[in-house]
């Protein structure tokens, strides 16, 4: 096990923790539930049933099985106020070719165990596998659930501004007061994250060849996409867990945000490059795509904007 510290000084002296565990998740969490830990927010892009380096595909009923035997052990896990933020994409079966959504797939295992779905939010960005037989996909959702009515969320700090401002009430008691909330608009559940933080539109690109943020890792997802939970579904000092940790992205938007973090990983390689790349956050060095950033697009006298003369012919 490796501890990473990270002091933040502010108006008090706070330190937050990131702990890598090198282990088999479904073995270790049990010692988690030994321990009773206890975490605000669990947060994870779980294994797709894809023939990776960390997983081998298998029937998608015996996914099933060893999926929702996790579930059930991070509900134990789960504090009484907290949340589980499951972010996925679909499963394409590799001999049909049939698409299967798998936020779909894993609400019925979730609904089963009680969890109440919040929101299914929706994260749309623009690269990716170009497709010929079929619409090339490009949205993935994450699936908020919360373990009861009572639950941690705020709101204000990730608003964003209201299109109309200046907009008042036309009538009753409250005319001509302004409608709105000062502090901004909720953002909704579609983050297509666009222009900056504070547009009305969220666009966070996925992690492709030419994001900053990019590492060895196949499916590898943005720093940014966790920032919005960390920040709308847990308090600073929380704990956050991510049982299938990769490259440590949850935890470096938990540190970046004064959250501890725990994460489980069983591919050593991946926690090198983890604990590496909070190494560099801790020194200020680590690239990463700041909350908000415009997403490039190319002017019209760029190379890459022009079609090619033979598209002509």
């Amino acid at each position: 096990m490796t501890k990473i510290n990270n002091i933040i000084k502010n108006s008090a002296v706070l330190e937050t923790n990131a702990e890598y565990v090198h282990a088999n998740t479904t073995v270790y969490l049990d010692t988690l539930i030994k321990e009773k830990k206890n975490f605000k927010l669990i947060m994870t892009s779980p294994p797709y049933n894809m023939d990776r380096e960390y997983e081998k595909t298998t029937s998608l009923e015996n996914y099933k099985v060893e999926i929702e035997i996790v579930i059930k052990k991070l509900i134990k896990l789960l504090d009484k106020n907290g949340s589980i933020c499951w972010q996925v994409g679909n499963y394409i079966n590799p001999k049909t070719k049939e698409v299967v959504p798998l936020d779909i797939f894993y609400h019925d295992i979730f609904k089963k165990n009680k969890l109440i779905l919040r929101n299914r939010i929706i994260w749309h960005f623009e690269h990716g596998l170009h497709t010929s037989k079929r619409f090339s996909g490009r949205y993935e959702t994450i699936m908020w659930y919360t373990k009861g009515s009572e639950y941690t969320f705020n709101l204000d700090p990730v608003r964003i501004p209201a299109k109309y401002p200046g907009k008042t009430y036309y009538k009753g008691v409250k005319k001509g007061q302004i409608s709105g909330n000062p502090l901004g608009k909720n953002p909704s559940d579609v983050w297509i994250i666009k222009d900056e933080w504070n547009k009305d539109i969220w666009e966070i690109p996925n992690v492709k060849a030419n994001h900053k943020e990019k590492t060895e890792h196949p499916c590898q997802y943005p720093i940014e996409l966790v920032e919005r939970c960390v920040l709308a579904l847990t308090n600073e000092n929380d704990f956050i867990l991510d049982p299938y940790a990769g490259v440590g992205s949850t935890l470096i938007g938990a540190l970046k945000n004064k959250r501890n973090s725990l994460g489980i990983e069983k591919m050593k390689k991946y926690i090198n490059i983890g604990e590496n790349r909070i190494k560099l956050f801790k020194s200020g060095n680590l690239k990463i795509r700041e909350l908000g950033k415009p997403i490039f697009v190319p002017t019209s006298n760029m190379k890459v904007a022009k079609k090619p003369d033979h598209f002509y012919l």
